[in-house]
């Protein structure tokens, strides 16, 4: 009986620890968000207007007032800031129009830019946005529309795969009435140097499960998923002073440039217009997220020891003892996908 009391306190030691270390990690995740907030401020403007009707051989954009040209196409931007193109200080940086001038250059035909995309959106607001797309060109479908989102959900603390559902119906709608759709699934909100650890390395993990949610929702709905977690993270790790704006959250200039780079190919693609060589097949699985799963970062650590060791003149079997101990951890790791 004294045994099972002396468990039983310890117990109850143990899970007020546990309940005190838990109030403690949260408490320290709330105060990170709170001065993340305050380091990245409110929008202190509004994204550069740019709406028009751009002509393949450039100059300054029509009104979209302009009567409907002959074989004019027409492109809606949805989601959020980036979809916007907050951070720009110039309507031609906006990605819409990188986007509208590259499929107008492309095709040799007008583009007509629509942008219904909304500062702070989420998903639950791309049923609204779509009405209002349908609704301001008169009830038809859009040729193409380019859907930016998820970095606001995961900020917002939405469900993954509720996130995914609402972007897949979607992107299910407007497949059905004839839209080509491409989706730049959720960046890497790791890459954002003013949200501080341990609070960037959970966003990173959020981040990356909702683009590996939507990539599967997009496709299952007939859209075609671009994965800029995997494709730009690299470069905005690297280059945050030329890709970010003065926030350091929104892309720049140079940054919306890059990603439209990536999603003018896929774009072009869907509408069958693509003149340049064959896309690469989308990621099955996400290169940046299976950089920061434990098995890659402990593999990565072994090599960096071992590498330091053959530096400072360790033998050339202990060089080999790296190679074999990270094919066995390799071995040792997931092989499916998450």
């Amino acid at each position: 009986m004294a045994r099972a009391r002396r468990w039983s306190i310890a117990a109850a030691v143990g899970a007020g620890s546990a309940g005190t270390a838990a109030g403690a990690a949260y408490g320290l995740l709330n105060e990170q968000s709170r001065r993340a907030r305050k380091v990245i401020g409110a929008p202190a403007r509004i994204p550069p207007r740019a709406d028009g009707i751009y002509a393949p051989t450039g100059g300054h954009p029509g009104p979209l007032a302009q009567l409907d040209l002959p074989a004019e196409l027409t492109l809606v931007m949805l989601g959020d800031s980036s979809a916007a193109g907050l951070g720009c200080d110039d309507p031609e940086e906006v990605p819409g129009v990188l986007l509208a001038r590259g499929l107008a250059e492309e095709t040799d035909r007008p583009v007509r830019l629509i942008t219904h995309a909304v500062v702070g959106a989420t998903s639950r607001v791309l049923d609204a946005q779509l009405d209002m797309a349908l609704d301001r060109n008169g009830g038809a479908a859009p040729d193409a529309a380019v859907v930016i989102i998820g970095a606001n959900d995961v900020t917002a603390r939405l469900s993954p795969s509720a996130s995914a559902v609402r972007l897949g119906a979607a992107v299910g709608r407007l497949h059905r009435l004839g839209t080509a759709v491409v989706v730049a699934t959720c960046p890497d909100l790791g890459a954002i140097r003013p949200i501080p650890q341990p609070l960037r390395s959970i966003v990173r993990t959020w981040s990356l499960q909702l683009a590996r949610e939507q990539r599967a929702a997009v496709l299952a709905a007939g859209g075609h998923p671009v994965a800029v977690a995997d494709l730009l993270s690299p470069e905005f790790l690297t280059r945050p002073d030329a890709l970010f704006s003065p926030d350091r959250f929104h892309p720049s200039a140079a940054g919306y440039e890059a990603a439209a780079a990536l999603l003018l190919p896929a774009l072009c693609s869907e509408l069958g217009v693509w003149g340049g060589g064959p896309l690469a097949e989308p990621p099955r699985r996400s290169v940046t997220a299976d950089a920061h799963r434990p098995t890659a970062r402990l593999t990565a650590a072994v090599n960096r020891h071992l590498y330091r060791r053959a530096r400072a003149g360790g033998s050339a079997a202990a060089r080999v003892g790296g190679s074999a101990a990270a094919r066995v951890l390799r071995r040792g790791g997931p092989t499916t996908g998450q």
